[in-house]
């Protein structure tokens, strides 16, 4: 594992090579606002997941009617990425099919990484290109975890904001996969106040309504801002007690309970046809 850190006037980021992972996120005042993957609660930081997101039935999936292992939140956090360009404020990790992937998935691609900063925003993207001569399907999206409390907002009551003020609907997962029935909302006028125990049935999952971005923090105080790209589907996760909360943008969720393990079926995979390129991003602006 290697790492390259990036940084501007108002923040620094580091980057492994393994899983293109961001595994820290400072202002230039020594704040650290991104999780430190304590394996006590959690060992991962900012995760990228692909080509599925979530679990598969048995931690399986069929493509073109043919079985394949396929573990959570799929491989490329698992493998090295290799570093394509940088610059002071960016840098670029790759990763292609091997033989390790296409012992799990028989396709020929291109997954790019970039972490760039824009004064006090970090912008974090994935490029799926397709260099198979079949269609591809796939999920892809981002597990980043923020610490909750907030810098500087101890003992202070967090919201989560969702800019469309909407109230999607919930849905959560039962054995690891989607239960489809849909479930109220937490979110009032597009506030939610997040609390340990709604996350004691694992994530909270929005499949749909969310909207392109929100806020978490305190209101009139620290707060992120995030805005999602391509990025449709939205999950907010913790272990109950745990100092984070991960803001989970995805195109793509678990399988189906009592659903079909066809990649290809799951709920939001995107295909692409030989050649396309698609692009995923999501952007995060710290109060610096």
């Amino acid at each position: 594992m290697s790492l390259i850190r990036i940084g501007n006037d108002h923040l620094t980021v580091e980057v492994s090579s393994l899983g293109a992972e961001m595994r820290s996120l400072n202002s230039r005042d020594g704040r650290s606002w991104l999780w430190n993957g304590d394996a006590a609660f959690w060992g991962g930081r900012s995760p990228v997941l692909f080509p599925v997101v979530g679990k598969a039935p048995d931690d399986t999936v069929s493509i073109d009617g043919t079985a394949y292992p396929m573990a959570q939140h799929g491989f490329a956090r698992r493998n090295e990425f290799v570093a394509a360009s940088s610059t002071p404020t960016m840098c670029r990790y790759e990763l292609t099919a091997s033989d390790a992937t296409r012992a799990v998935y028989p396709f020929e691609f291109l997954l790019a990484v970039e972490h760039a900063l824009d004064g006090p925003a970090l912008t974090v993207s994935a490029e799926v290109s397709n260099r198979d001569t079949r269609p591809m399907p796939f999920g892809v999206g981002f597990h980043p975890a923020f610490l909750w409390p907030l810098p500087g907002a101890d003992g202070q009551t967090h919201v989560v904001t969702l800019d469309n003020g909407g109230e999607p609907p919930m849905v959560r997962v039962r054995g690891g996969l989607i239960n489809p029935a849909p479930l109220p909302s937490p979110f009032t006028a597009g506030r939610l106040v997040p609390e340990a125990s709604m996350f004691e049935a694992d994530a909270m999952i929005f499949p749909e309504g969310a909207g392109d971005g929100l806020r978490f923090g305190v209101e009139g105080g620290p707060e992120l801002r995030f805005k999602f790209e391509n990025l449709p589907n939205l999950a907010l996760w913790t272990k109950p007690g745990a100092p984070f909360l991960c803001v989970e943008p995805w195109h793509g969720t678990a399988a189906l309970a009592g659903g079909s393990n066809a990649l290809e079926e799951r709920p939001s995979t995107t295909t692409l046809r030989p050649g396309e390129t698609a692009r995923y991003a999501f952007s995060v602006e710290i109060p610096v």
